[in-house]
């Protein structure tokens, strides 16, 4: 059988014998697949490349049981995330939102593009070096989008009870939404819910289905820190709920805003 071509994402690399490395590779065409890389775990290895977090093109040999690197090409690698802790881990909790989200050996189609897009922002995060809440916001609304693409997309426009459109009314401070974790979203502080949000709460969720983070005019983030981190626990509820487990590095993404007061911007000397 000829070999093949693959092209994504690695999300996990994993040692295998004394000197390969087992490989997890989000990729458009097949979702995740397993891959042995002979060698890779050799300093001079051609397929040294093969490390979590990078972009790579692969010629893939095998026909049955675990597949081959043969050739790896990187085409991008995201490894920079690592230099601050927040954009690291927003990164490895979604990927670690595919790795329990995406079928093996089938199709994947949108998850691909959107995680390398969200991973694009995150090293803008780093490069420009901008406030902590951006890297927490891109996971939030990573998640959104990859929920969505993955058939698990929250219920954002209509109550899960009554059936009526959720429209917030901003500036009604009264007003609540509830998460019902296994149903949806429903109208009013339900008894019981996992999560209760306001008008402002359910109008910024709302803004994340979109393509681009959601800002005002002077280019400042719209929420506050504690409302992303509200909206980061419904997001965790609703994937604990429909995918069985909570990807680990959303509790270390938390973690690193509740250990540490808020971030501000950085100073810019006058010129």
């Amino acid at each position: 059988m000829p070999d093949t071509l693959l092209e994504g994402l690695a999300l996990t690399c994993k040692p295998l014998g004394e000197n390969d490395r087992l490989l997890t590779l989000l990729s458009e065409a097949q979702g995740l697949t397993r891959l042995a890389v002979p060698g890779a775990r050799r300093p001079r290895s051609s397929l040294a490349g093969a490390v979590p977090l990078a972009h790579l093109r692969l010629q893939v040999g095998g026909r049955k049981g675990l597949r081959r690197v043969r050739q790896l090409t990187v085409v991008r690698n995201y490894g920079g995330l690592g230099q601050r802790l927040e954009t690291l881990a927003a990164a490895q909790a979604l990927g670690e939102l595919c790795l329990r989200m995406v079928p093996g050996d089938a199709p994947a189609p949108g998850i691909l593009a959107d995680l390398l897009m969200q991973l694009g922002r995150l090293e803008q995060v780093v490069s420009s070096r901008a406030e902590r809440l951006e890297a927490l916001a891109i996971a939030v609304q990573g998640s959104v989008h990859l929920l969505a693409l993955g058939g698990y997309a929250l219920p954002l426009q209509n109550c899960c009870r009554s059936g009526a459109t959720l429209e917030p009314p901003l500036g009604d401070w009264d007003w609540r939404c509830s998460l019902l974790p296994s149903e949806g979203l429903a109208l009013g502080a339900v008894p019981g819910a996992r999560v209760v949000i306001n008008a402002s709460e359910l109008a910024l969720l709302q803004r994340l289905l979109r393509p681009a983070l959601p800002h005002r005019r002077d280019g400042a983030l719209m929420g506050p820190e504690p409302v992303w981190l509200h909206l980061l626990t419904l997001v965790e509820s609703w994937c604990g709920e429909h995918l069985g487990q909570v990807p680990r590095a959303f509790r270390l993404l938390r973690t690193g805003f509740t250990s540490m007061p808020p971030s501000r911007a950085p100073r810019v000397s006058a010129p």
